[in-house]
């Protein structure tokens, strides 16, 4: 995991920002000119933030099917609770009928979410406060284990799309928690060196920044076809590119890698670019430019780390360009951002 800890937390913000558009409304900006010392006191302004706006349209609700005891039959008999009625002579029935509530998961998660936050130690007094003044509203929700939540399983539809950016966050939250047996409370792990969720951050911020400055590019995550001589493709593996840019007829494909260590390390401390990483992307490259036309680079992307050397290599290879770069995620954004549109001058405008 990458053990750079002057990465600025404010950089994290604009990552989100380009990742989940919500962020950039105005009544967010005002996260982006505050200090926060740990990025789990981030997430908790933003969720602070988002929640209360949330309020403001009202809490989602949704028919779920919900098991009450009643004198009088209301909606559907359910036998099993009936009977166990019977059994001990008490004069109720067991009902089944829909219910129309904001005890559904999203306000589960969010409440969850925010009262996990409250508890953590790091996150800051004001933020606390902030939460607190928010969960009261989620008197009717039930808590849920955030580690049990199926966040794939969420449906959004045109009555919830308020809570896509929401639920990104209170993922990134759940994944960076860690249950202690000891005592039953959470404790966070270091969000920026939780390898896994970062690449996802950092893939997707690359990708919507693109999106966002060009609007002159083709700019998508792009299926490339094996090119075969036969069209026999069974069993071959998908390759499906991070970040994919064209410009006319040229095309700049990007691997977007968050490591501990750029390089693979050989025998006598040598170093080299990792091997898989290198193969994908000439796969990458090759098979996307069948033509041969020599107009189709590559490029692998790193996230900076604490390592000595930094990659910063063009290769040439059978026509191609394909180059190994680094990111360093810890420069002022405006920095960031200028070599993220230098790639395409370099590339798609020369």
């Amino acid at each position: 995991m990458i053990k750079n800890k002057s990465i600025l937390i404010k950089n994290i913000f604009y990552m989100l920002s380009y990742a989940y558009q919500p962020l950039q409304k105005s009544n967010y900006k005002q996260i982006a000119t505050e200090e926060f010392e740990n990025v789990h006191d981030l997430f908790a302004a933003i969720l602070a933030k988002g929640i209360a706006e949330q309020l403001k349209k009202g809490l989602y609700k949704k028919y779920s099917e919900v098991t009450e005891d009643s004198s009088v039959l209301r909606g559907k008999l359910e036998l099993h609770g009936t009977m166990g009625h019977k059994l001990h002579n008490r004069q109720l029935l067991a009902c089944l009928h829909d219910e129309f509530s904001e005890n559904n998961i999203f306000n589960k998660i969010l409440k969850s979410t925010a009262t996990a936050l409250v508890a953590h130690p790091n996150v800051n007094r004001i933020r606390k406060i902030e939460l607190k003044r928010v969960i009261p509203f989620f008197s009717s929700t039930d808590e849920i284990n955030l580690k049990t939540v199926s966040w794939r399983a969420l449906n959004f539809d045109k009555n919830n799309q308020t809570y896509k950016m929401l639920m990104s966050i209170c993922y990134f939250v759940a994944h960076s928690l860690l249950n202690t047996d000891e005592n039953g409370k959470f404790k966070m792990a270091d969000f920026l060196n939780d390898q896994q969720q970062m690449s996802k951050l950092y893939e997707k911020f690359i990708l919507e920044f693109y999106r966002y400055h060009f609007k002159n590019l083709i700019v998508k995550s792009t299926k490339i076809y094996w090119d075969v001589d036969d069209g026999v493709t069974e069993f071959l593996p998908d390759m499906l590119t991070d970040i994919t840019l064209q410009y006319g007829d040229r095309t700049l494909i990007i691997d977007a890698k968050y490591y501990t260590a750029a390089w693979q390390y050989n025998r006598f401390d040598s170093i080299s670019v990792r091997s898989g990483n290198m193969y994908q992307i000439y796969s990458y490259v090759k098979n996307f430019d069948r033509h041969h036309t020599g107009k189709v680079s590559g490029m692998i992307l790193y996230a900076k780390t604490d390592e000595i050397i930094q990659p910063n290599k063009n290769y040439s290879i059978s026509g191609n360009t394909i180059s190994v770069k680094s990111l360093d995620l810890s420069q002022d954004f405006s920095v960031i951002a200028e070599q993220l549109k230098g790639f395409v001058r370099d590339y798609l405008y020369a």
